[in-house]
C-alpha cells in the first residue's frame, strides 16, 4: 500500500513549516498569494488529498452545507442554486445536493444524513407537509437552516423568496391594460406558499379591477411543462372562453401555449398568456414569453450569505425577506380579441 502523503512532506520538500502549508491549503491571507500557489502545485504533485475529517474534529466544522430542493431538473431551482454555489465557492465551503419530491420521508432521510456528516447548515425549500419538528431538527443539532422560494407557517427561520403575490398582480393588470377580462389561472397548489400567494395576488388584481373572480376560470394542479400542455384542453373547453391565461410559471406557459398552438390557436394573438420566473427559456420561445422575473439568483444569493454569516456568528433577522419582482413584457401578450 502506498503511503499517505502528510503536511510533513510537503513542508520537506519545500523547506517550510507544517504550519505554513497548513494555512495555504486553507486559503489563508496569512500566507502570501504566490507562496499559496506554489504550495498547493507542489500538493497536488505529491498526491495530497486534504483530510476534511480531521480538519472537521479540529475546527467543528465540515466544510459541506446540504441544499434540498423539490426538484433541480426545474430550472427555477437550477437558478437558485448556481447563485448558491457560486457564493460557497467564495468561502470554499462544499455542498450536498437532494430533491425531495414533496416526499417529506426523503427530505427528513437527508436532514438527519447531513447531522450524521456534521454538516455546518442546510438550505432548503421545504416539501409539502413539512411538520415543524422536521424543521427544528436541524437547528436543535447545531445545523442553522434557511428555506428559499418557500416559507413555512409557524417557522420563524431566515426565508428568501419573491413577493408572489405582488408578481402575479403584475401579470394579472398587464393583462387587465391590454383589455382582457375574462382571465384564467393556469397550475400551481394551495398546498404550498407559492401557490397559494400567486392564486391571492391574481384573486387581488381582479378585485381592484371590479372584475368578478370566477373560481371555474382556476385550472390547478400543473407545474410542469407537460402539465401545462395537458391543461391546455381543460383552458380551451372553459364556457366562459378565457382570453388570457396568468400561468403558475414558464414551464406551465410554455406548455399551455403548446397546446393551445396544437388546437389551432395563436399564442400571443388569439389568446395572451403570462409565465412566472422568467427562465432562460422564456425569453426565446415561440412566441418570446411575457413573465415576471422572481429573482432566483438574488434569493440563493441572499440565502447562502445568510448561513454563512451566521455560522461566522452573525444573525440574519428571522422571517420572510421578499424579492421585488419585475414585469418582462415580450411577445406573448397582445390586447384582448374575444374568442368565437
Amino acid at each position: 500500500m502506498a503511503q499517505k502523503i502528510k503536511l510533513s512532506t510537503i513542508a520537506e520538500s519545500l523547506g517550510l513549516s507544517t504550519a505554513t502549508i497548513s494555512l495555504a491549503l486553507r486559503d489563508s491571507p496569512l500566507v502570501a498569494g504566490d507562496t499559496r500557489e506554489k504550495i498547493k502545485i507542489q500538493a497536488r504533485a505529491l498526491g495530497y488529498i486534504y483530510n476534511r475529517r480531521a480538519a472537521s474534529l479540529r475546527t467543528s466544522r465540515s466544510g459541506i452545507i446540504g441544499v434540498v430542493f423539490h426538484d433541480v431538473m426545474n430550472p427555477f431551482y437550477g437558478e437558485i442554486l448556481k447563485a448558491i454555489e457560486s457564493e460557497l465557492d467564495r468561502s470554499r465551503q462544499t455542498f450536498i445536493l437532494s430533491n425531495h419530491y414533496d416526499s417529506v420521508e426523503k427530505q427528513r432521510t437527508f436532514i438527519e444524513t447531513l447531522l450524521q456528516l456534521g454538516s455546518d447548515g442546510i438550505i432548503m425549500s421545504p416539501a409539502i407537509g413539512t411538520p415543524l419538528e422536521d424543521m427544528t431538527l436541524a437547528e436543535e443539532n447545531g445545523m442553522p437552516a434557511i428555506l428559499v422560494a418557500r416559507s413555512m407557517d409557524g417557522v420563524d427561520m431566515p426565508t428568501f423568496r419573491g413577493d408572489d403575490s405582488y408578481g402575479i398582480s403584475l401579470a394579472t393588470n398587464h393583462l387587465i391594460s391590454l383589455g382582457h377580462r375574462t382571465i384564467a389561472m393556469v397550475g400551481g397548489t394551495d398546498q404550498t406558499s407559492t401557490g397559494r400567494d400567486r392564486y391571492q395576488g391574481y384573486v387581488n388584481a381582479l378585485r381592484k379591477a371590479g372584475i368578478e373572480v370566477d373560481p371555474n376560470l382556476r385550472i390547478p394542479g400543473a407545474r410542469s411543462k407537460q402539465g401545462g400542455f395537458e391543461a391546455a384542453v381543460n383552458f380551451l373547453s372553459l364556457p366562459q372562453k378565457p382570453t388570457a391565461a396568468v400561468c403558475w410559471n414558464d414551464l406551465v406557459a410554455i406548455g399551455l401555449m403548446n397546446g393551445i398552438s396544437r388546437a389551432g390557436f395563436v399564442p400571443g394573438k388569439d389568446i395572451s398568456v403570462t409565465g412566472y420566473d422568467d427562465l432562460e427559456e422564456a425569453a426565446i420561445a415561440t412566441p418570446a414569453l411575457t413573465t415576471v422575473s422572481n429573482g432566483q439568483a438574488e434569493v440563493g444569493r441572499l440565502a447562502a450569505r445568510a448561513l454563512l454569516d451566521r455560522l461566522a456568528g452573525s444573525h440574519e433577522p428571522d422571517g420572510i425577506h421578499l424579492i421585488k419582482p419585475e414585469m418582462r413584457i415580450r411577445q406573448s401578450t397582445s390586447p384582448c380579441v374575444p374568442r368565437k
